[in-house]
């Protein structure tokens, strides 16, 4: 039974105090209900204790939306897997487009992030996804295979349990836009897989594959309803707490 995992990405938004105030606000929508699948919101930087304290005694897990690849060392402006540790958040994730598309990540060093953070003990969330023109072009799975075989190089089975995938098409992240739920659940299978050949149809069948672009309040049903979307990477939506709620509710 593969696990649903709802994690929202706040990106570069929300200070300190707001973070604290959203977290409440999310914590009193959730209290009611119950939660079939784990939270996590990825909170920039400077909200990452903040998170850490409000989500204390709670299932909502924290995230950061970055992590570095070395221990310590010259690397201005990045944060180490240890760092992240030191201050209680569990989650990293790596890969994201717009990490790729405006700060050179390349599929290597979205590895070197990976491994780095797996020794540290934490669970990755890490995203692949075409851009617009790569699916016009047709060539959609041969991207998502690279990007995934890369990733996970030198990534044993063992280490998979940490890995959660989440397939983000370019096209449709902040854009309004949405894979209809057959393309997202046609790509998702097409990475699960991608996964069986790397590893084995049990490693495959157990891997969580979140969809990423544009999930919301209005479509998270239909997109949660299909067999190879196993939860959401959530953008704009996360930012709201009732908005995130029904999505998160939406897994029932």
């Amino acid at each position: 039974m593969r696990k649903y995992v709802i994690a929202g990405n706040w990106k570069m938004n929300v200070t300190p105090v707001q973070a604290k105030t959203l977290i409440e606000g999310i914590k009193s929508e959730l209290f009611a209900t119950e939660t079939k699948c784990d939270v996590v919101v990825c909170v920039p930087f400077v909200d990452l204790a903040t998170a850490v304290a409000a989500c204390e005694g709670t299932k909502i897990g924290v995230g950061a939306q970055n992590v570095h690849w070395a221990e310590k060392g010259a690397f201005t402006g990045e944060t180490s897997a240890d760092m992240l540790n030191a201050v209680g958040v569990q989650y990293a994730i790596i890969g994201h487009s717009e990490r790729r598309q405006y700060f050179g990540e390349t599929d290597k060093t979205v590895n070197a992030r990976v491994k780095a953070a797996l020794a540290a003990g934490l669970k990755v969330i890490l995203c692949v996804g075409e851009l617009l023109e790569q699916r016009e072009q047709g060539i959609t799975e041969e991207v998502v295979s690279t990007q995934t075989k890369i990733a996970l190089t030198d990534i044993t089975a063992e280490q998979m349990k940490d890995i959660i995938l989440a397939y983000e098409p370019v096209w449709a992240i902040g854009t309004g836009k949405t894979a209809t739920s057959a393309q997202a659940d046609e790509v998702c299978g097409y990475i699960r897989s991608v996964v069986a050949k790397l590893y084995s149809k049990a490693v495959a069948d157990e891997l969580t594959i979140q969809y990423g672009g544009s999930m919301n309040a209005a479509n998270a049903a239909e997109l949660l309803s299909m067999p190879n979307v196993d939860g959401g990477l959530i953008g704009g939506a996360s930012l709201k707490p009732n908005d995130f709620a029904i999505i998160i509710k939406a897994v029932q």
